[in-house]
């Protein structure tokens, strides 16, 4: 599949093949990242649909949000462990590989027409994207000759197009398959793609640098036999604790709580051992102090964000007429929206930036960050406007109303997540500069973990009211006016970095 994507170099024509110019090996990551994420967000637009659906697992709206927002968590969470994985035992080529393995493991037992392989089946899924997501992206860079390659962020940029086309296209084949013909088949379709992903994986694997191959941290006997002795103590500990809770009936109630509280206790653990350490300098220190900021900015705006997948997903199956210009199509399709919208705005908010900075007016990143909490609260207070007709008038709205509301999300988005990732390399301390990325992805593990919080039996918040969608939006226009006020402060603790 990957060679059908290549030209001849131009330089040396005939004599060795690119990828529009870049490392063959580019090809075979680009296409296999396209897959896990046509697999990944092929199941991010059904699972809330299928756990409320009758013919699923019927559940409250409130609980299918608490455990999407667990699941969205832990797939951000595993992602840590998964490049421990790649350093210390396997590599990330052959971490990619496990993972993509367990990924298509792991639809397949959601494929079985049972509830009770349906969450051993998400564990799986979560499991294996963290193994892969974690490792992808560094094999992308072992293709280039270092940062200066002139080449690095044009393939990177490629990269994420190959992201985003998985992402746009899995909700209209994989949604479409799941709500229309049978959910099983919806999943068994989302195995398929991860399949293709692994397929062509293996078959280009000759292709990717040797570095990709590379144990770089090789953990001593010692230190393997302690990570099996300790990983089978806890399996062994969750399995009592799981087993304890179902036979006393309390399965329901509880099951959530304890990844919940690793995804909250996780990320601000890993943050307080990196402030604690006394071998960071002072200028270190200070920028780590600048860095907290904008982890709690990102923590609040994914948890708002994410739930484009639960809350809005819900009001877009229950609320909305899901008919455009006489065309009717499935509640997953409004998932094709974010994708598509990054791609076409990518573009130009990255020269927006550009324009602005050429005129020495470009706002610093404390500034692009509370614009990002602006517009997801924004977003929320739009959605206010068709969820109180609804409410009051009965009926159901036009999609035109989300569709509005993912577009702003997205733009929201662009002002954020590109610029977190980047501002997490320049204030990353060296001792922790490869782990920095990890601490970046957990901001999201953060965020949906206060959603399952919320959402959980204990406190059973009902996200989907206009009342906790106020709140939220409330909550989002504050916290970026917090940041805003405060800029000239985060900027002093940043230091040279803007």
């Amino acid at each position: 599949m990957a060679s059908s994507l290549t030209k001849d170099s131009p330089s040396t024509p005939g004599s060795e093949k690119t990828f529009f110019g870049h490392p063959r090996g580019l090809a075979t990551l680009f296409m296999t990242e396209m897959w896990e994420r046509y697999s990944f967000y092929g199941m991010k637009a059904l699972l809330p649909l299928y756990l409320i659906a009758p013919g699923g697992m019927n559940m409250s709206a409130t609980t299918a949000t608490a455990i999407y927002s667990v699941y969205m968590a832990m797939v951000y969470l595993l992602a840590m462990p998964g490049g421990w994985m790649a350093d210390r035992f396997w590599g990330p080529r052959k971490t990619v590989a496990i993972g993509a393995g367990v990924v298509i493991l792991g639809h397949i037992t959601l494929a079985l027409p049972s509830s009770a392989t349906f969450f051993a089946g998400l564990v799986l899924v979560a499991l294996g994207s963290g193994l892969l997501k974690a490792n992808i992206s560094t094999m992308v860079g072992h293709l280039y000759k270092g940062p200066e390659d002139p080449r690095r962020d044009g393939g990177f940029t490629l990269f994420y197009i190959g992201i985003n086309l998985g992402a746009f296209f899995a909700p209209l084949s994989i949604g479409t398959v799941g709500e229309n013909v049978n959910w099983h088949l919806g999943f068994t379709l989302a195995a398929v793609g991860m399949a293709l992903g692994l397929a062509q994986f293996m078959l280009g694997t000759r292709h990717l640098s040797p570095e990709s191959s590379v144990v770089s941290q090789p953990a001593t006997p010692e230190q393997k036999q302690r990570a099996i002795r300790n990983g089978l103590i806890w399996l062994i500990v969750a399995g009592v604790f799981y087993t304890l809770l179902a036979v006393t009936g309390n399965f329901a109630d509880w099951a959530l709580m304890p990844i919940i509280i690793a995804g909250l206790i996780i990320p601000i653990a890993v943050l307080a051992r990196m402030k604690r350490d006394k071998e960071l300098t002072q200028l270190e220190q200070t920028k780590l102090s600048g860095y907290v900021w904008f982890f709690v900015v990102a923590a609040i705006f994914w948890m708002i964000y994410d739930q484009n997948g639960s809350t809005l997903s819900v009001f877009g199956k229950e609320s909305t007429t899901n008919n455009l210009l006489g065309f009717d199509f499935p509640t997953s399709w409004y998932q094709s929206l974010n994708p598509i919208f990054v791609m076409a705005m990518a573009p130009v908010v990255a020269s927006l930036w550009l324009w602005l900075n050429k005129r020495g007016k470009e706002p610093s990143t404390a500034v692009k960050f509370s614009s990002s909490l602006a517009l997801i609260g924004i977003s929320f207070a739009v959605f206010l406007i068709p969820m109180i007709d609804t409410a009051n008038n009965g009926g159901k709205v036009s999609p035109m109303w989300l569709v509005s509301i993912y577009f702003i999300q997205t733009v929201g988005e662009l002002c954020l997540s590109p610029v977190g990732l980047s501002v997490t390399t320049k204030m990353a301390p060296a001792k922790y500069s490869s782990q920095m990325m990890g601490v970046w992805f957990l901001a999201v593990t953060a965020g949906d973990s206060v959603a399952g919080l919320l959402t959980s039996p204990q406190l059973n918040v009902n996200l989907n009211t206009s009342g906790a969608v106020m709140v939220e939006a409330i909550l989002a226009v504050v916290a970026g006016f917090g940041i805003f006020l405060n800029r000239k402060k985060v900027k002093q603790l940043m230091g040279s970095v803007n």
